[in-house]
């Protein structure tokens, strides 16, 4: 099958413009069919909080009331998807910008209240349109993906980006070879936070469960790796998680962490 890399790049970079125009660079140079999915990074807070519009965020996640899903869908699926996009083609690379919603590209569902805690219009993922993505990428565009999507009823919903990279690259295995790409600031996954020279380069499933065990890895690194070993077995090829800003070394397997079947 054909290669596909299914990228999701950092809050960090996308506050920075010199640091997002280098990764964009970067990115359409990579060979072959991609798909970029991005978040917000604190463009969200900032307008939130100048139009009087208090942004909470419980564990990490932001709880989106009436008024911010409108500051999101506005920020998220507007400027910086359209930013994005207008930075790959002053870079060379063709490229379409979409949300959840079009095209019917990622249906989701309200996420139910979790006992005290009500995420408001937070989505889970229900279905990516496969078709409409294979689509895209056949005609020589990469697909730039907004975590705005939508329940077929009218609804729209603030999706986690990382779920959104994840379910997208777990349906695009059925028609490609998918390699999964989670660029952040951190060189990958670290037995010490504070220590890049603490890299982890590969994990297996045997690997993971001695990493838990000993407390190499926790807290905010599980539930990402619990993803990344759940698009393995939907049939994606690898997962990879490093820097975004050495994506080429890291999409050649030349840093960063990999995560495999064994």
């Amino acid at each position: 099958m054909e290669p596909v890399y299914v990228i999701k790049i950092g809050g960090n970079i996308i506050d920075d413009a010199q640091k997002l125009a280098a990764f964009l660079e970067a990115f359409a140079a990579l060979p072959g069919k991609k798909v970029l999915v991005h978040g917000g990074g604190k463009l969200a807070t900032r307008i939130g909080d100048a139009l009087g519009i208090p942004q909470q965020l419980v564990d990490g996640r932001r709880i989106t009331d009436p008024e911010t899903l409108k500051v999101v869908t506005m920020v998220y699926a507007g400027y910086i998807n359209k930013n994005i996009v207008a930075g790959l083609y002053a870079a060379g690379c063709p490229a379409i910008g979409l949300s959840g919603t079009d095209g019917d590209a990622i249906r989701a569902h309200k996420r139910a209240a979790k006992g005290a805690v009500d995420y408001g219009f937070a989505g889970d993922v229900d279905a990516v349109n496969l078709d409409l993505l294979s689509t895209q990428l056949d005609s020589g565009l990469s697909v730039v993906l907004a975590p705005i999507t939508h329940d077929g009823n009218g609804q729209l919903l603030n999706t986690n980006a990382d779920t959104i990279a994840q379910e997208t690259a777990k349906a695009l295995a059925a028609r490609f070879d998918v390699h999964l790409v989670y660029s952040f600031e951190k060189s990958g996954v670290l037995r010490d936070a504070d220590d890049d020279a603490s890299l982890i380069a590969s994990i297996t499933p045997a690997s993971y469960d001695q990493l838990k065990t000993d407390g190499s890895v926790h807290s905010g690194m599980i539930p990402k790796l619990d993803n990344a070993f759940a698009a393995l077995r939907s049939g994606v090829r690898e997962v990879l998680i490093g820097k975004a800003e050495d994506l080429p070394q890291l999409v050649q397997g030349r840093t960063g962490t990999r995560i495999v079947h064994e």
